[in-house]
């Protein structure tokens, strides 16, 4: 098992080479916050905490004791988002501004949750003042860049031993209303695939992807309401034998009714990233040569 330092602000868990073809993402789930990002906000830190994939880095523990390497954020999303482009910027939440045409607008930036979050739906305003721009360039140096550096070179790694590599970028979602990962009837599945309308993954492994999903008893909808973020854009090129694929869990299959705490699904989703992860290796493994080592 390879792990960063403790005050790294992401880990790598698996084996130091790919036995895999499969790599996984947890961006949205980190939990620390520091003393000096508690006292900028002006919201408490259980308002941060909404922003988290609640406890998905707990989740992955199956899929990577099968094989699969894991990129495990630290790093809270309310401090930085990993799954924003570093260009998607709300520039009046940065002092001095950012040069004009530096900046991506976006339905999320004007939503508040652009790369540095700004505000949260019933909570309003996240900080006390302005980001720093220099707080700002630390932050993408020091944590952003690191972080997809490292899942493009695992990716590439992975290619080189399989001829093939396969991105799952791991996520959880408000409840949607099913239990147990069972939707009931004229409910929303529990599970969300996005492959950003069939551009980051081969249509074969997101087939895979479903059905093994579906063997365990989870239904899922593809990029319906969510097609994949900046982490499957950025990474996922087909045509270079790298695919990509987003993963939104239902928060109500694995955590307790508080939405804090594992709930009687937790393992239940754990074995489901892991039957998923492992699905997206076989297929691509059928659909690709290996490479020479």
């Amino acid at each position: 098992m390879s792990i960063l330092p403790a005050e790294a602000p992401f880990f790598r868990a698996g084996p130091e080479q790919p036995v895999t073809p499969v790599v996984l993402s947890v961006p949205h789930a980190g939990r620390v916050y520091t003393p000096q990002l508690l006292k900028a906000a002006r919201v408490p830190l259980a308002a941060l905490e909404s922003l988290e994939d609640r406890l998905v880095d707990r989740l992955v523990w199956r899929a990577v004791q099968d094989g699969a390497t894991a990129f495990i954020a630290r790093a809270p999303r309310a401090e930085i988002d990993l799954n924003r482009d570093e260009r998607e910027i709300d520039p009046a939440l940065i002092s001095p501004p950012p040069p004009s045409g530096s900046t991506l607008q976006s339905a999320k930036t004007r939503g508040g949750l652009g790369l540095v979050p700004s505000r949260i739906a019933g909570s309003g305003a996240i900080w006390l003042h302005r980001l720093h721009r220099d707080e700002l360039a630390r932050r993408v140096a020091e944590i952003h860049r690191p972080y997809h550096e490292a899942v493009a070179a695992a990716l590439r790694a992975a290619r080189a031993r399989f001829g093939v590599a396969v991105l799952l970028d791991c996520h959880s979602m408000p409840p949607r209303g099913s239990v147990g990962g069972v939707p009931g009837a004229g409910e929303p599945p529990p599970l969300v695939f996005g492959d950003r309308h069939g551009s980051s993954i081969a249509p074969g492994l997101l087939r895979a992807a479903a059905s093994a999903a579906s063997a365990l008893g989870f239904a899922s909808a593809c990029n319906q309401p969510y097609a994949g973020g900046y982490i499957v854009t950025r990474h996922g090129r087909p045509s270079r034998s790298i695919h990509a694929l987003q993963m939104e869990i239902d928060r109500g299959a694995y955590l307790d009714p508080t939405l804090r705490e594992p709930g009687p699904g937790f393992d239940r989703v754990a074995q489901l990233i892991a039957v998923v992860a492992a699905a997206l290796g076989e297929a691509a493994l059928e659909t690709e040569p290996l490479a020479a080592e």
